[in-house]
């Protein structure tokens, strides 16, 4: 049965789910649909939100290596893959999906931070003002059934990326925590650096 999770929420993901291994990290969004500004004007670039996860080591980043996202699909170690880019957020489901072997990660990573920034996002003025019905979901990889969602409903209207969630180790059972936090960070570096 999933959990409908509020913002600062944390679950355990071990505790129900014994013997849990591969988790499905499923996240969407859609663009708000924007008036029409005229007949010749040009019609705006669609919104590209990008999903990534960063893998911590004692709350902080260690490696360009240890980003996964759409130029670097898969962490060195094979415990995480990011399932490839979604240029537009069209569709119903997930638009991007992170998958994580919780059972397999190398002990030195404490958290995966899942992240979503929005691709030029400072170029196109474009910002989560502009996106609506996002959520994360994390789904047992066993048996494809949903473990808990978290749908952001805060107005983000000016933020340029956000933190959705995080996975973490904590006395050796993992746990997720629904943060919802938007920032102005241009691109994914600037978002990187927040855990440097």
């Amino acid at each position: 049965m999933s959990i409908s999770l509020q913002k600062g929420q944390k679950v355990s993901l071990s505790k129900d789910n014994a013997g849990l291994g591969k988790v499905i990290i499923g996240l969407g969004w859609d663009e708000v649909q924007q008036p029409k500004k005229g007949f010749f004007a040009p019609k705006p670039a669609p919104i590209d939100c990008d999903a990534s996860a960063i893998l911590l080591q004692n709350g902080h980043v260690v490696d360009k290596a240890d980003i996964v996202y759409f130029g670097n699909l898969r962490h060195n170690s094979g415990t995480v893959q990011h399932m490839g880019d979604n240029l537009t957020g069209a569709g119903d489901g997930d638009d991007e999906q992170i998958v994580v072997d919780l059972s397999r990660i190398p002990q030195q990573y404490d958290k995966i931070v899942v992240v979503v920034n929005i691709y030029q996002a400072v170029q196109r003025q474009q910002h989560f003002g502009l996106i609506q019905n996002a959520f994360i979901r994390l789904v047992d990889g066993r048996n494809n059934s949903e473990m808990c969602k978290y749908n952001l409903t805060d107005n983000y209207s000016g933020m340029t990326a956000m933190i959705f969630g995080e996975v973490y180790r904590h006395n050796g059972e993992w746990k997720f925590t629904a943060i919802g936090q938007g920032t102005n960070d241009p691109g994914l570096g600037e978002l990187v650096n927040r855990f440097r």
